[in-house]
């Protein structure tokens, strides 16, 4: 039935039709809204047409009118509304960050993007609009912190790049983007490569790993089992975290990491010497995680547990993903396993051409010796008192 003004008046909370899509919708605390529902292209939306009683029942019908010629026409009122509203950089920004949010395997990149525009970039042209973004406001957001903090910079920079490609593609600007960097912005700003300090993980010396592996193998804990086994498979902290036991093959002694929790998105498999599968234990259900959280059942251990378990054994000063760089530094230096089965073995891509080409294959059977090589040189050993690591 149609409403009449006394029952938009005294409606309870809830959703009241008037017909064709127009609602009234009343919240607990009394306050009144109207809604259109529609649907355009197939996709169903809800239209705001103000709130009651500024809005009253017959200018909602003549709102609710107005909108549905529109759809008759086959356009949608709600862009229609927003192209209408010049939009600022900030307004593309969030837009953007929401339509790329479902294509982005980890659910920190919104997050993110949403901290590092807030930081650098929304204070200097967030409220600006689109059509107006030029080369100085660009290089405003980005001169504080360009040689500060260089590797944010550049980021922040590609950020700022992706929104105005953005805004062009909607057809909210147009001419060339003022945030690119080739032939644009690397005559005005030094290169990232120039300023950037490269910052390493700090590792332990691949010399004393045997020492470090048999003071871990006394301690007792899932983060215990966890940091062995990432250390054993030279593994990203990440990828051990969210292991569960569907990956792992026991009878061929194979971890075949699928691709959407790799780094580079491709599937990975890695081989398991007797050490690193001694750390997983009994097996259980295939959706279980293998390393999952005591506190919180059917969650991973979280990323300081392993950190944690570093800092009790007096190791505060390396991190996880150190021993990444121990093992390519003791794989480098003191075997004779070529180059490109060692990148393999940390999942890296092979960048030369001439390598690629020579590694079509994942090289497994040579990792597998390169790894059983690996669980070697960490098991414990019982050196006479006369000898010692040297660091």
């Amino acid at each position: 039935m149609p409403l009449s003004a006394r029952k938009v008046e005294t409606a309870t909370p809830g959703k009241h039709g008037d017909g064709r899509g127009l609602f009234l919708l009343v919240k607990p605390s009394g306050a009144r809204s109207w809604v259109l529902r529609y649907q355009v292209h197939g996709r169903r939306r809800d239209l705001g047409l103000g709130a009651y009683p500024d809005v009253t029942l017959l200018i909602a019908r003549e709102r609710a009118l107005d909108a549905r010629r529109l759809i008759a026409n086959g356009e949608d009122p709600i862009a229609k509304k927003r192209q209408a509203k010049p939009k600022t950089f900030k307004d593309a920004a969030l837009e953007l960050i929401e339509s790329k949010r479902p294509g982005w395997k980890n659910a920190k990149h919104a997050a993110q993007w949403t901290s590092t525009l807030e930081t650098y970039v929304f204070p200097k042209i967030g409220p600006v609009q689109m059509a107006r973004v030029e080369t100085a406001d660009v290089i405003a957001a980005l001169k504080p912190i360009w040689a500060e903090k260089p590797e944010t910079a550049n980021r922040v920079r590609q950020r700022i790049e992706a929104v105005l490609d953005y805004a062009t593609a909607l057809g909210l600007r147009a001419g060339d983007n003022p945030a690119r960097w080739r032939g644009h912005l690397d005559h005005l700003l030094p290169k990232p490569t120039k300023v950037r300090a490269v910052k390493h993980h700090p590792a332990l010396p691949h010399a004393e790993i045997a020492g470090f592996m048999g003071d871990l193998s006394n301690r007792t804990g899932v983060g215990a089992r966890a940091l062995a086994f990432t250390i054993l498979t030279a593994a990203r902290s990440g990828e051990t975290r969210g292991m569960t036991w569907s990956e792992v093959d026991f009878e061929n002694q194979i971890w075949t990491i699928p691709a959407q929790r790799m780094k580079a998105g491709k599937e990975h498999r890695v081989p398991l010497s007797d050490a690193a599968l001694a750390q997983l234990g009994t097996r259980r259900d295939n959706d279980t995680l293998v390393f999952e959280s005591e506190a919180k059942p059917g969650k991973p251990i979280s990323d300081m547990s392993m950190t944690a378990v570093l800092r009790r054994m007096g190791h505060g000063g390396i991190t996880v993903h150190g021993f990444r760089s121990t093992f390519r530094d003791w794989a480098g230096e003191t075997t004779g396993f070529p180059r490109e089965v060692i990148e393999l073995a940390l999942a890296h891509g092979i960048k030369d051409k001439a390598e690629a080409a020579y590694a079509r294959s994942d090289l497994f059977d040579k990792r597998r010796k390169l790894m059983n090589a690996w669980a070697n040189t960490a098991a414990t050993q019982n050196r006479p008192n006369n000898v010692v690591a040297l660091g």
